[in-house]
């Protein structure tokens, strides 16, 4: 079985950036997001689930989601999305399961944005938080992603706080500087990853 890792990291912090490298240098990864996509297709139950919780109009004609509409409404009401993630996290969790499990990878990395949700279903090696000051990651959502800053700072305050994720690490990847010097911090972490995943094997042997 792959050697399971855990990736995670607040909006804007660089996740994204450190899961390209080390998708380059062999992982496989897993990504939560595009799951959360997949089990709200047309047809999936999760879908019938979250069209039950709020109604039909957040369907589109053609029956896929309206991805902004339920955002509208989640990002501006704690509990309802929380009720949302209700819906969502046990069919994501499943899947991932799925995926990771079945991963033929010397490395599998889970790229989660809500790692406290994801503990409680899957079990990791290695849990890496990837770090960025909120001023810079509020930066970047502005600059880079062209987010109106209300905006921002309202998607940055609706995930969990910095001390909570790095409470989780094992690893705390520092990508406050430069993309070069994020992707060079990567690469570096990720040479740590294959000699714990090679003395993990040597253990399991």
């Amino acid at each position: 079985m792959a050697y399971l890792v855990a990736l995670t990291g607040g909006i804007g912090a660089g996740k994204s950036t450190v899961a390209s490298v080390w998708r380059t240098l062999g992982a496989e990864i897993v990504d939560a997001d595009q799951l959360a996509r997949e089990v709200v297709s047309p047809g999936a139950p999760a879908l019938a689930e979250v069209v039950r919780a709020f109604g039909p109009e957040i369907l589109l004609p053609d029956g896929a989601l309206d991805r902004p509409a339920l955002a509208a409404i989640v990002f501006a009401d704690p509990d309802r999305r929380r009720l949302l993630e209700s819906i969502l996290h046990p069919a994501v969790q499943h899947l991932a399961a799925t995926r990771l499990s079945a991963s033929q990878a010397r490395i599998a990395v889970y790229d989660v944005p809500l790692l406290a949700e994801a503990r409680k279903a899957l079990h990791f090696d290695r849990i890496v938080v990837v770090s960025a000051p909120e001023e810079v990651r509020l930066r970047r959502l502005i600059e880079i992603r062209g987010m109106d800053a209300a905006k921002a700072r309202d998607r940055i305050r609706s995930q969990a706080t910095e001390a909570e994720r790095l409470a989780l690490a094992d690893d705390v990847l520092d990508a406050s500087g430069t993309l070069e010097s994020t992707r060079e911090r990567a690469r570096l972490l990720w040479s740590e990853l294959l000699k714990r995943a090679g003395a993990s094997e040597r253990d399991s042997a």
